[in-house]
């Protein structure tokens, strides 16, 4: 089993551990990354989590979410999860990270420092079906209008990037391509 890379307010790394241990009770603070597909028309495609998972199973999502090995580059490692969660393979640039924390009734928490990243494909997916009950490309203004109406259907930190995303990169979702105008970087895991 990977373990996740356990850090401090700064985001420096202090130490290994398991993900049960990061994610039970109020969590310990680690890094994880998240990234947003969109195909050509502007739909961003999003997932609904497995029923098997510990916290906010069958609960809406974004494409995909996970977290780095130590050692891993964040990019490679985003990239290598949207093919194993989802089966699609695209380049992706970084966007910006945050850090969010939030409670799953009395099962545990996420305590995330989260890259975000995105990118575009317009393949049809092929979900892990042990990490992904469903799967849909949906246009942003019918989301939008969603999450509004029924935020309870979506996970917490997808809210939050939704949020920035639409805030302040849209612009860059009309125009995405396989060079994106982002930077693309080779962020490092500092071990």
């Amino acid at each position: 089993m990977d373990e996740l890379i356990i850090v401090d307010e700064n985001d420096n790394l202090l130490r290994f551990a398991s993900k049960e241990k990061c994610h039970g009770g109020e969590g310990v603070l680690h890094r994880a990354f998240s990234v947003f597909v969109f195909n050509e028309r502007g739909e961003l495609l999003i997932q609904q989590r497995s029923k098997h998972k510990l916290l906010w199973p069958l609960y809406w999502s974004n494409t995909c979410c996970s977290h780095p090995r130590p050692n891993e580059y964040f990019l490679a490692s985003a990239e290598r999860r949207l093919v194993e969660e989802i089966g699609i393979s695209c380049r992706l640039s970084y966007l910006y990270k945050f850090r969010y924390s939030a409670r799953y009734k009395s099962i545990g928490s996420e305590n995330e420092m989260c890259y975000v990243f995105i990118g575009r494909s317009d393949n049809e997916p092929f979900p892990n079906s042990a990490e992904i009950a469903d799967y849909k490309w949906i246009d942003m203004a019918e989301l939008s209008a969603d999450i509004e109406n029924n935020p309870e259907k979506y996970t917490p930190w997808f809210k939050m990037e939704f949020k920035e995303l639409t805030s302040s990169f849209r612009h860059l979702i009309p125009s995405l391509s396989e060079t994106l105008s982002v930077q693309r970087e080779e962020l490092s895991v500092q071990v």
